[in-house]
Protein backbone atom coordinates (compact mmCIF):
# COMPACT_ATOMS: atom_id res chain seq x y z
CA UNK A 1 0.00 0.00 0.00
CA UNK A 2 1.42 3.71 -0.94
CA UNK A 3 2.28 5.76 2.12
CA UNK A 4 0.06 8.67 2.23
CA UNK A 5 1.35 11.31 4.28
CA UNK A 6 -0.09 14.51 2.66
CA UNK A 7 -2.85 16.13 4.49
CA UNK A 8 -4.58 16.57 1.07
CA UNK A 9 -7.49 14.22 0.73
CA UNK A 10 -10.86 13.55 -1.17
CA UNK A 11 -13.56 12.00 1.85
CA UNK A 12 -16.08 9.91 -0.17
CA UNK A 13 -19.15 9.39 2.17
CA UNK A 14 -20.49 5.91 0.73
CA UNK A 15 -23.98 6.52 2.82
CA UNK A 16 -24.99 9.54 1.11
CA UNK A 17 -23.76 7.56 -2.45
CA UNK A 18 -25.92 4.91 -0.87
CA UNK A 19 -29.04 6.91 -0.27
CA UNK A 20 -28.66 8.55 -3.86
CA UNK A 21 -28.64 5.18 -5.34
CA UNK A 22 -31.57 4.22 -3.06
CA UNK A 23 -33.69 7.38 -4.30
CA UNK A 24 -33.06 6.76 -7.91
CA UNK A 25 -33.76 2.83 -7.83
CA UNK A 26 -37.20 3.85 -6.71
CA UNK A 27 -37.44 6.58 -8.87
CA UNK A 28 -36.98 4.52 -11.85
CA UNK A 29 -38.88 1.44 -10.99
CA UNK A 30 -39.60 -0.40 -12.78
CA UNK A 31 -36.60 0.13 -14.96
CA UNK A 32 -33.20 -0.91 -14.20
CA UNK A 33 -30.41 1.72 -13.00
CA UNK A 34 -27.10 1.49 -15.29
CA UNK A 35 -24.83 3.11 -12.60
CA UNK A 36 -22.62 5.36 -14.54
CA UNK A 37 -19.17 5.05 -13.29
CA UNK A 38 -16.96 6.49 -15.91
CA UNK A 39 -13.76 8.81 -15.51
CA UNK A 40 -12.94 7.27 -12.01
CA UNK A 41 -16.51 8.08 -10.41
CA UNK A 42 -16.70 11.53 -11.90
CA UNK A 43 -13.67 11.46 -9.44
CA UNK A 44 -15.03 9.60 -6.61
CA UNK A 45 -13.44 6.42 -6.92
CA UNK A 46 -15.00 3.71 -9.57
CA UNK A 47 -13.97 0.33 -7.84
CA UNK A 48 -14.58 1.20 -4.17
CA UNK A 49 -18.14 2.80 -5.01
CA UNK A 50 -18.93 -0.45 -7.71
CA UNK A 51 -18.31 -2.92 -5.45
CA UNK A 52 -20.65 -1.10 -2.68
CA UNK A 53 -23.69 -1.16 -5.40
CA UNK A 54 -23.18 -4.47 -6.63
CA UNK A 55 -22.52 -5.66 -2.44
CA UNK A 56 -25.89 -4.10 -1.98
CA UNK A 57 -27.99 -4.68 -5.40
CA UNK A 58 -28.27 -1.17 -5.45
CA UNK A 59 -27.61 -0.86 -9.62
CA UNK A 60 -28.25 -3.44 -12.38
CA UNK A 61 -25.03 -2.99 -13.95
CA UNK A 62 -22.23 -0.26 -14.80
CA UNK A 63 -21.58 2.48 -17.35
CA UNK A 64 -17.66 3.10 -18.35
CA UNK A 65 -16.31 5.13 -20.97
CA UNK A 66 -14.12 2.66 -22.60
CA UNK A 67 -12.90 -0.78 -22.64
CA UNK A 68 -9.82 0.10 -20.14
CA UNK A 69 -12.66 0.86 -17.88
CA UNK A 70 -13.94 -1.93 -17.90
CA UNK A 71 -11.24 -4.05 -17.60
CA UNK A 72 -10.19 -2.13 -14.09
CA UNK A 73 -13.53 -2.73 -12.86
CA UNK A 74 -13.35 -6.30 -13.93
CA UNK A 75 -9.77 -6.26 -11.86
CA UNK A 76 -11.71 -4.71 -9.03
CA UNK A 77 -13.89 -8.10 -8.83
CA UNK A 78 -17.06 -6.55 -10.19
CA UNK A 79 -18.82 -9.21 -12.16
CA UNK A 80 -21.99 -7.32 -12.83
CA UNK A 81 -22.93 -6.45 -16.21
CA UNK A 82 -20.69 -3.47 -17.35
CA UNK A 83 -21.72 -1.72 -20.80
CA UNK A 84 -18.72 0.26 -22.73
CA UNK A 85 -20.54 3.58 -23.59
CA UNK A 86 -17.77 5.48 -26.25
CA UNK A 87 -17.09 3.96 -29.59
CA UNK A 88 -14.22 1.39 -29.63
CA UNK A 89 -11.08 1.98 -31.36
CA UNK A 90 -8.65 -0.09 -32.32
CA UNK A 91 -9.82 -3.90 -33.12
CA UNK A 92 -8.05 -5.40 -30.21
CA UNK A 93 -10.50 -3.59 -28.20
CA UNK A 94 -13.01 -5.61 -29.36
CA UNK A 95 -10.96 -8.42 -28.37
CA UNK A 96 -10.42 -7.26 -25.30
CA UNK A 97 -14.04 -6.53 -24.08
CA UNK A 98 -15.13 -9.97 -25.44
CA UNK A 99 -12.74 -12.18 -23.40
CA UNK A 100 -13.61 -9.59 -20.01
CA UNK A 101 -17.27 -10.27 -20.82
CA UNK A 102 -17.77 -6.27 -21.42
CA UNK A 103 -21.23 -5.01 -23.83
CA UNK A 104 -19.64 -3.01 -26.17
CA UNK A 105 -21.69 0.37 -28.08
CA UNK A 106 -22.22 -0.24 -31.54
CA UNK A 107 -22.31 2.76 -33.62
CA UNK A 108 -21.49 2.02 -36.89
CA UNK A 109 -21.69 -0.52 -39.41
CA UNK A 110 -17.35 -0.77 -39.61
CA UNK A 111 -17.96 -1.34 -35.86
CA UNK A 112 -20.76 -4.13 -36.41
CA UNK A 113 -18.57 -5.48 -38.58
CA UNK A 114 -15.05 -5.90 -36.47
CA UNK A 115 -17.27 -6.71 -33.89
CA UNK A 116 -18.59 -9.91 -35.47
CA UNK A 117 -14.81 -10.36 -36.94
CA UNK A 118 -13.63 -10.58 -33.19
CA UNK A 119 -16.11 -12.78 -31.63
CA UNK A 120 -15.49 -15.15 -34.63
CA UNK A 121 -12.00 -15.27 -33.95
CA UNK A 122 -11.93 -15.86 -30.24
CA UNK A 123 -15.38 -18.22 -30.57
CA UNK A 124 -17.15 -16.26 -27.85
CA UNK A 125 -20.50 -14.57 -28.45
CA UNK A 126 -20.30 -10.82 -27.74
CA UNK A 127 -23.30 -8.79 -26.24
CA UNK A 128 -23.62 -5.24 -27.86
CA UNK A 129 -25.86 -1.93 -27.63
CA UNK A 130 -26.71 -0.41 -30.46
CA UNK A 131 -26.10 3.63 -30.21
CA UNK A 132 -28.88 5.71 -32.20
CA UNK A 133 -28.14 8.96 -32.91
CA UNK A 134 -31.01 11.43 -32.30
CA UNK A 135 -29.48 14.73 -31.84
CA UNK A 136 -26.59 14.70 -29.90
CA UNK A 137 -23.98 14.86 -32.40
CA UNK A 138 -21.22 12.68 -30.96
CA UNK A 139 -21.42 9.21 -31.69
CA UNK A 140 -24.48 6.63 -32.77
CA UNK A 141 -26.39 6.02 -36.26
CA UNK A 142 -29.43 6.60 -37.05
CA UNK A 143 -32.21 4.70 -37.99
CA UNK A 144 -32.01 3.36 -41.12
CA UNK A 145 -27.90 2.68 -40.33
CA UNK A 146 -29.14 1.24 -36.59
CA UNK A 147 -31.82 -0.85 -38.25
CA UNK A 148 -29.21 -2.24 -40.92
CA UNK A 149 -26.69 -2.78 -37.50
CA UNK A 150 -29.36 -4.67 -36.02
CA UNK A 151 -30.05 -6.77 -39.13
CA UNK A 152 -26.25 -7.86 -39.26
CA UNK A 153 -25.52 -8.60 -35.94
CA UNK A 154 -28.76 -10.52 -35.64
CA UNK A 155 -27.39 -12.43 -38.72
CA UNK A 156 -24.15 -13.16 -37.69
CA UNK A 157 -24.99 -15.83 -34.79
CA UNK A 158 -21.54 -14.50 -33.25
CA UNK A 159 -23.26 -11.30 -31.68
CA UNK A 160 -26.39 -10.85 -28.95
CA UNK A 161 -27.89 -7.55 -29.56
CA UNK A 162 -29.15 -6.85 -25.30
CA UNK A 163 -29.86 -3.14 -26.09
CA UNK A 164 -30.42 -0.13 -28.35
CA UNK A 165 -30.30 3.58 -26.54
CA UNK A 166 -29.45 6.97 -27.42
CA UNK A 167 -27.95 10.18 -25.56
CA UNK A 168 -30.38 13.35 -24.49
CA UNK A 169 -28.20 16.24 -24.90
CA UNK A 170 -30.43 18.85 -23.49
CA UNK A 171 -32.44 17.25 -20.83
CA UNK A 172 -32.16 20.32 -18.14
CA UNK A 173 -32.72 23.26 -20.76
CA UNK A 174 -34.78 22.05 -23.50
CA UNK A 175 -38.04 19.77 -22.86
CA UNK A 176 -39.05 19.97 -26.37
CA UNK A 177 -35.42 19.14 -28.24
CA UNK A 178 -35.85 16.10 -25.53
CA UNK A 179 -38.94 14.60 -26.73
CA UNK A 180 -38.24 14.94 -30.05
CA UNK A 181 -34.77 12.98 -29.34
CA UNK A 182 -37.17 9.98 -27.43
CA UNK A 183 -39.46 9.74 -30.56
CA UNK A 184 -36.39 9.51 -32.68
CA UNK A 185 -35.86 6.35 -30.17
CA UNK A 186 -39.36 4.92 -30.11
CA UNK A 187 -39.66 5.29 -33.84
CA UNK A 188 -36.95 2.71 -33.81
CA UNK A 189 -37.82 0.65 -31.31
CA UNK A 190 -41.35 0.04 -33.34
CA UNK A 191 -38.82 -0.68 -36.57
CA UNK A 192 -37.23 -3.04 -34.73
CA UNK A 193 -40.01 -5.16 -33.29
CA UNK A 194 -41.34 -5.17 -36.31
CA UNK A 195 -38.25 -7.05 -37.23
CA UNK A 196 -39.24 -9.16 -34.44
CA UNK A 197 -36.91 -8.11 -31.65
CA UNK A 198 -37.56 -9.10 -28.45
CA UNK A 199 -36.60 -8.69 -25.01
CA UNK A 200 -34.20 -5.55 -25.68
CA UNK A 201 -33.38 -3.35 -23.43
CA UNK A 202 -34.15 0.64 -24.77
CA UNK A 203 -32.11 3.40 -22.69
CA UNK A 204 -32.23 7.27 -22.78
CA UNK A 205 -32.23 8.88 -19.77
CA UNK A 206 -29.50 10.31 -17.72
CA UNK A 207 -29.77 11.36 -14.12
CA UNK A 208 -31.86 14.66 -15.07
CA UNK A 209 -34.40 13.17 -17.34
CA UNK A 210 -34.37 10.03 -15.06
CA UNK A 211 -35.74 11.96 -12.05
CA UNK A 212 -37.69 14.63 -14.00
CA UNK A 213 -39.34 12.92 -17.03
CA UNK A 214 -41.02 9.80 -16.50
CA UNK A 215 -41.49 9.01 -20.07
CA UNK A 216 -38.05 8.65 -20.51
CA UNK A 217 -36.90 5.84 -18.08
CA UNK A 218 -37.96 3.35 -20.77
CA UNK A 219 -36.45 0.00 -19.90
CA UNK A 220 -33.45 1.41 -17.53
CA UNK A 221 -31.62 4.75 -16.84
CA UNK A 222 -28.25 5.82 -17.06
CA UNK A 223 -27.07 7.87 -13.61
CA UNK A 224 -24.01 9.23 -12.85
CA UNK A 225 -24.29 12.94 -11.15
CA UNK A 226 -27.04 12.38 -9.13
CA UNK A 227 -25.80 9.40 -7.21
CA UNK A 228 -22.68 11.78 -7.01
CA UNK A 229 -25.38 14.02 -5.30
CA UNK A 230 -24.34 16.70 -7.26
CA UNK A 231 -28.27 17.17 -8.53
CA UNK A 232 -31.13 18.93 -6.42
CA UNK A 233 -32.39 16.72 -3.91
CA UNK A 234 -29.27 14.66 -3.78
CA UNK A 235 -26.34 14.26 -1.37
CA UNK A 236 -23.23 15.21 -2.00
CA UNK A 237 -20.48 12.41 -1.45
CA UNK A 238 -17.43 14.04 -1.97
CA UNK A 239 -15.37 16.52 0.33
CA UNK A 240 -12.23 17.80 -0.75
CA UNK A 241 -9.64 18.71 2.21
CA UNK A 242 -6.31 19.24 3.82
CA UNK A 243 -4.21 21.01 6.53
CA UNK A 244 -2.29 24.52 6.93
CA UNK A 245 1.13 23.83 6.68
CA UNK A 246 2.41 27.60 7.36
CA UNK A 247 1.10 30.46 8.75
CA UNK A 248 2.97 33.94 8.20
CA UNK A 249 1.87 37.60 9.15
CA UNK A 250 2.22 40.13 6.30
CA UNK A 251 2.91 43.33 6.37
CA UNK A 252 0.43 46.13 4.35
CA UNK A 253 1.74 46.17 0.85
CA UNK A 254 3.39 42.45 0.62
CA UNK A 255 2.43 40.53 -2.23
CA UNK A 256 1.43 36.71 -2.47
CA UNK A 257 1.85 34.24 -5.11
CA UNK A 258 2.88 34.57 -8.66
CA UNK A 259 3.08 37.84 -10.31
CA UNK A 260 2.61 39.69 -7.17
CA UNK A 261 -0.99 38.18 -8.36
CA UNK A 262 -2.37 39.98 -4.66
CA UNK A 263 -1.11 42.77 -2.78
CA UNK A 264 -1.84 43.22 1.27
CA UNK A 265 -4.04 46.55 1.87
CA UNK A 266 -3.68 45.66 5.24
CA UNK A 267 -1.84 43.56 7.72
CA UNK A 268 -3.05 39.85 7.56
CA UNK A 269 -2.30 36.29 8.43
CA UNK A 270 -2.42 33.89 5.63
CA UNK A 271 -2.17 30.40 5.70
CA UNK A 272 -0.80 27.93 2.84
CA UNK A 273 -2.47 24.83 2.71
CA UNK A 274 -0.81 22.05 0.11
CA UNK A 275 -3.75 21.90 -2.61
CA UNK A 276 -3.21 23.30 -5.94
CA UNK A 277 -4.26 22.65 -9.92
CA UNK A 278 -2.02 19.61 -9.59
CA UNK A 279 -4.58 18.53 -7.34
CA UNK A 280 -7.59 19.84 -9.55
CA UNK A 281 -8.52 22.63 -7.78
CA UNK A 282 -7.94 25.37 -10.65
CA UNK A 283 -6.13 28.69 -11.69
CA UNK A 284 -9.76 29.83 -12.36
CA UNK A 285 -10.30 30.11 -8.36
CA UNK A 286 -7.14 32.58 -7.90
CA UNK A 287 -8.46 35.54 -5.31
CA UNK A 288 -11.96 34.48 -6.01
CA UNK A 289 -12.93 31.15 -3.88
CA UNK A 290 -13.28 30.91 -0.29
CA UNK A 291 -12.03 28.09 1.85
CA UNK A 292 -13.39 26.58 4.85
CA UNK A 293 -11.30 27.05 7.89
CA UNK A 294 -12.68 27.14 11.95
CA UNK A 295 -16.41 27.10 9.92
CA UNK A 296 -15.58 30.36 8.41
CA UNK A 297 -15.34 31.40 4.50
CA UNK A 298 -11.59 32.29 4.22
CA UNK A 299 -10.73 33.81 0.89
CA UNK A 300 -8.15 32.85 -1.35
CA UNK A 301 -5.07 35.35 -1.99
CA UNK A 302 -3.37 35.25 -5.36
CA UNK A 303 -2.67 33.11 -8.04
CA UNK A 304 -3.44 29.43 -6.93
CA UNK A 305 -0.33 27.49 -7.66
CA UNK A 306 0.42 23.62 -8.60
CA UNK A 307 0.77 22.12 -4.88
CA UNK A 308 0.06 25.28 -2.69
CA UNK A 309 -2.88 27.79 -2.14
CA UNK A 310 -2.57 30.54 0.24
CA UNK A 311 -5.52 32.31 2.05
CA UNK A 312 -6.79 34.69 4.28
CA UNK A 313 -7.24 33.39 7.99
CA UNK A 314 -6.73 36.90 9.76
CA UNK A 315 -10.16 36.53 11.10
CA UNK A 316 -9.75 32.98 12.64
CA UNK A 317 -7.91 33.15 15.57
CA UNK A 318 -7.32 30.37 16.35
CA UNK A 319 -6.04 29.18 12.82
CA UNK A 320 -2.69 27.15 13.10
CA UNK A 321 -0.96 24.90 11.40
CA UNK A 322 -2.80 21.33 11.24
CA UNK A 323 -5.95 23.66 11.28
CA UNK A 324 -8.36 21.52 8.49
CA UNK A 325 -9.25 23.25 5.48
CA UNK A 326 -12.12 22.59 3.24
CA UNK A 327 -12.00 23.48 -0.63
CA UNK A 328 -15.33 21.64 -1.37
CA UNK A 329 -17.51 20.08 1.15
CA UNK A 330 -19.07 21.49 4.88
CA UNK A 331 -17.68 22.39 7.53
CA UNK A 332 -19.95 23.41 10.82
CA UNK A 333 -22.53 25.36 9.07
CA UNK A 334 -20.64 26.98 6.18
CA UNK A 335 -20.48 25.16 2.48
CA UNK A 336 -18.57 24.90 -0.54
CA UNK A 337 -20.53 23.32 -2.93
CA UNK A 338 -19.49 22.02 -6.47
CA UNK A 339 -22.50 24.52 -8.04
CA UNK A 340 -20.33 27.50 -6.33
CA UNK A 341 -17.04 26.50 -7.71
CA UNK A 342 -18.78 25.44 -10.83
CA UNK A 343 -20.24 28.70 -11.04
CA UNK A 344 -16.72 30.97 -10.91
CA UNK A 345 -14.97 28.75 -13.10
CA UNK A 346 -17.44 29.13 -16.10
CA UNK A 347 -18.23 25.32 -16.01
CA UNK A 348 -20.44 22.64 -14.80
CA UNK A 349 -20.32 20.20 -11.42
CA UNK A 350 -19.62 17.49 -13.19
CA UNK A 351 -16.13 19.17 -14.22
CA UNK A 352 -15.24 19.90 -10.97
CA UNK A 353 -15.62 16.99 -8.95
CA UNK A 354 -13.77 15.12 -12.43
CA UNK A 355 -10.59 17.22 -12.07
CA UNK A 356 -9.82 16.04 -8.51
CA UNK A 357 -6.27 14.47 -9.17
CA UNK A 358 -5.02 10.95 -8.94
CA UNK A 359 -2.87 12.10 -6.65
CA UNK A 360 -5.09 13.41 -4.04
CA UNK A 361 -6.33 10.05 -1.81
CA UNK A 362 -9.83 9.03 -1.71
CA UNK A 363 -10.38 8.08 1.93
CA UNK A 364 -14.33 6.57 1.85
CA UNK A 365 -16.10 6.83 5.11
CA UNK A 366 -19.57 6.14 5.98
Amino acid sequence: MAITLRPTIAEIRLSAVRRNLQKLKKTAAPARVLFVVKANAYGHGAAALARLAEREDLAWGFGVSSVEEGLALRAGGIISPVLVLGSLYPFESFVEAINADLMMTIASQDAARQVIEAARRLGKKAVCHIKLETGMGRIGARKPAALKIYDELSASGAVSVAGVYTHLSSADTDPAYTAGQLGFLTETVSALAERGARGLTFHAANSCAAVNLPASRLNMVRCGIAAYGLAEGFEPAMTLKTRIVFIKNVREGAFISYNKSFRADRPMKIATIPAGYGDGYIRRFSNKADVLIGGRRCRVLGNVTMDMTMVDVTHVKDAAVGSEAVLLGRQGREEITAAELAAMADTITYEIVTLVSGRVPRVYVE
